[in-house]
């Protein structure tokens, strides 16, 4: 490493570190506020109630009341945002070895990321918070830029293949090895060992909007397909739950663009994603206009709102800008979503799960794999229908939302889609459904 690639990892790291405290106190302090505004909110019925009854007399309490309360939640929203800053502090000075690498890019620090993105990405980005970062492609958790000379020291055995793969909300690549056994296998050094292609992991801030994580991806591979080492003939994308959108929201915006590296892609496979939506989302959403209402729940409401536009996104399933821009985004009613069609030309493949051997019994019909129905994952409702045929279709049941992460059951319906040309897949293959 030189001189200047260890100051610059150094100063990375204190700029990430910090980034989090004052983020930390940020929301400490904001936490600290919300409690007292439920207080408020129940304190100002109890009043009111006590005012009618006893009159002006209680009103000197009620002062006194307000006074002291508004003090003590003034003084704890300040003592827990200098606690934070002085424990980021406190983490800078521990972490002074120049050697050590910037948090961001451990498997910890992934994980911490992956969910502060996911909650607040929108607005760290419109404040240029560091934490913001834009989406790359990395390696052992570092950036590689998309050059000629530094993706042909990261990908020393480049193959003309790519497989892209696209984690979900609240990830990182990193969450791609959730679940493995002791060797440490995942989907992407299965399928390098397998058929001899590349896999490209990618990290984006999930707090974003789909649609602009689409236009960043579609920009991305635009660049990765003329910088790479040997001439790309084939792109895979294989997408986990938000992933999956991401990857067909790249898709569209690349067709209308006519972008070069769209005409190379032969598979798109969505492991879990909510292509009509995700219920939680919806619930949430529901719950949040509701409760601000009231005084007493208002400051609920207030957190909840704070949630950011990639997970409004799931509550529709949304691709493009025209589903989000100019619009309310409190409106209880939702306007209906554009229908985005599949990419011509490439097969089109998804793995749904439910917690329950069967999608069909009642607990997998309500609760999917929890966090997304059988229905969205697989493109098909009463009302709506994808177009994912019924071969390019696999079920896993008796598993949650983040097994499809890292299992053999998917692993084995991935490769084998994989290693099937798009033109063969629906010649000869049999009803995958389990």
């Amino acid at each position: 490493m030189t001189s200047t690639e260890l100051a610059r990892t150094t100063e990375d790291r204190t700029a990430e570190l910090r980034a989090l405290g004052w983020l930390a106190a940020e929301e400490l302090s904001s936490g600290v506020g919300g409690i007292g505004g439920l207080h408020r909110g129940i304190a100002e019925r109890v009043f009111c109630g006590v005012e009618k009854g006893v009159g002006p007399a209680a009103a000197p309490v009620r002062l006194a009341h307000d006074a002291i309360s508004g003090g003590v939640y003034a003084a704890a929203r300040g003592a827990a945002g200098l606690l934070a800053l002085g424990a980021t502090e406190a983490a800078v000075r521990l972490r002074a070895d120049p050697v050590a690498p910037a948090p961001l890019t451990t498997r910890r620090g992934g994980v911490a990321i992956g969910i502060v993105q996911g909650l607040r990405g929108d607005a760290l980005e419109r404040e240029e918070n560091p934490l913001a970062q834009p989406m790359a492609v990395r390696v052992e958790g570092h950036p590689v830029a998309p050059r000629r000379d530094d993706l042909a020291r990261a990908f020393p055995s480049a193959a003309p293949r790519l497989v892209v793969f696209l984690h979900g909300l609240f990830e990182t690549e990193f969450s791609w090895r959730l679940g493995g056994d002791e060797t440490g296998e995942t989907y992407a050094s299965r399928l390098e060992r397998d058929l001899g292609c590349t896999s490209v992991l990618v990290r984006f801030n999930s707090g974003r909007r789909i649609s602009q994580n689409g236009r960043s991806l579609s920009e991305l591979l635009d660049v990765l397909v003329e910088e790479w080492p040997v001439e790309v003939e084939e792109i895979a994308l294989v997408g986990h739950s938000m992933g999956g959108l991401v990857s067909r929201s790249a898709c569209h915006v690349a067709s209308e663009e006519d972008a070069a590296w769209v005409r190379r892609v032969r598979h798109v496979v969505s492991l879990g994603s909510p292509h009509f939506g995700a219920p939680l989302e919806e619930l949430v959403h529901v719950a949040a206009v509701g409760l601000g209402k009231l005084p007493e729940t208002r400051p609920i409401s207030n957190f909840l709102r704070r949630r950011s536009g990639g997970i409004r996104d799931l509550r529709r399933g949304s691709l493009v800008d025209e589903d989000w821009r100019d619009r309310d985004p409190e409106a209880l009613r939702a306007a209906a979503c554009q229908e985005i069609p599949l990419l011509p030309g490439a097969t089109h493949c998804f793995v749904s799960a439910t917690v329950t051997r069967s999608p069909k019994h009642p607990v997998g019909r309500m609760f999917g794999d929890l966090l997304v129905l059988h229905d969205s994952a697989s493109g098909r409702s009463r009302t709506r229908e994808l177009g994912f045929k019924d071969e390019h279709g696999a079920h896993v049941g008796g598993i949650n939302h983040f097994a499809l992460l890292n299992h053999p059951a998917v692993y084995e319906k991935l490769r084998g889609w994989l290693a099937t040309a798009p033109e063969a897949i629906a010649a000869g293959a049999a009803d995958t459904h389990r």
